[in-house]
Order: structure tokens, then sequence, then C-alpha cells
């Protein structure tokens, strides 16, 4: 089914969307949640405006359901800060007002969250891209601690402790970004 969706067959490639409806799903609901509680997007609009841009692309490969579903979380991802940036975007020119820019991020912005934690995630990938995809599979797409495992060859343990230090350095990442801005 795999090798026909990725030689064009659209047919099939529906069908492989459609039996991952649920997981993809679960994704976004988490991706809606952790983007705070004033996101007025639902998680069946971010799962459909992200199968939109994914059945777009036609080069695009998946050698197994792990890394689609990382690819999928990490598209849901980016929509999420666009529409948030767009929301809070000022639109068409409207009143200019000159005022101080705070050292921190304004509390409980989401979109400062958002774009923040983004940003650190792109930072890390470039550092450590296997603590990166780490946080994209558990923190994004929901995999157990097992289930990582199983995906990487290793024991739980050992991702248990990738976790933790991912962990930290996205801590030390976003508190040197929120407090040089």
């Amino acid at each position: 089914m795999v090798a026909r969706a990725e030689a064009g067959d659209v047919t099939v490639k529906d069908a492989l969307f459609a039996s991952l409806y649920g997981e993809l799903h679960h994704i976004a609901q988490s991706h809606i949640r952790r983007g705070g509680g004033h996101l007025t997007m639902g998680a069946t609009t971010l799962l459909h405006e992200a199968y939109l841009e994914l059945n777009s692309r036609s080069h695009v490969a998946f050698p197994d359901r792990p890394r689609f579903l990382k690819y999928a979380s990490r598209a849901m991802r980016g929509l999420l800060i666009n529409y948030v940036r767009s929301k809070h975007a000022q639109k068409r020119g409207g009143e200019i007002t000159f005022m101080a820019i705070p050292d921190q991020h304004p509390a409980g912005t989401e979109a400062a969250s958002l774009e923040t934690l983004s940003e650190a995630l792109d930072a890390l990938a470039q550092v450590d891209s296997a603590l990166a995809e780490l946080v994209d599979l558990k923190f994004f797409c929901g995999f157990s601690f097992a289930e990582i495992a199983t995906m990487r060859g290793v024991s739980e343990r050992t991702v248990q402790r990738d976790w933790a230090k991912a962990r930290v350095v996205l801590h030390d990442a976003l508190q040197n970004w929120t407090g040089a801005s």
C-alpha cells in the first residue's frame, strides 16, 4: 500500500491517510492543546489543512509510519504557528503606535510561546538532530517511551535518558531565548 501510494496512486494515498486518520487526529488535538486555550482552530481543521499541504507535495516519500507521523506533526506545528501569527498580525496599515519593546515576551501570548518553542526546536535540531526528533516523537506525536525505543532499536531507559537531556537543553534554550529578547 505504501509503495503504491509513493508511486503516485491517489486512491491508495487517500486510503493510507484514512487508515492513519485516528492517530493524526490525536496529534492534531495535542498540538491544539499545547497551543493555549485561545486558539479558534479545531483539531479537525488543523488535520485537514495538514492533509492538503502534504497532498500537494509530490516528491515526498516516507519509509515507515513513524517518519510519516513525525512529518505530519511538523507540518501541523508549522500551520498552527502560521495561523497564530496571522491571527495576531496587524492588518492593512492599521494605527501606527510607537512603544517601548519589553525585554521579555508578554506572559500568556500563545503566538510568542509557539514561535519560541518552534525556534528552540529548530536550534536543537542543528545541535543534536536525534534529540529534536525525540521531542517531535514524544511531545508532538504522543508516542510512548516504549514505542520510541522500538523505533530506534534501543532500550526504553536510553530513550528516557535522552528525553531528560532534551528537556534540559530545551529548557536552557527557552530561558536564554526569552531572556535575550
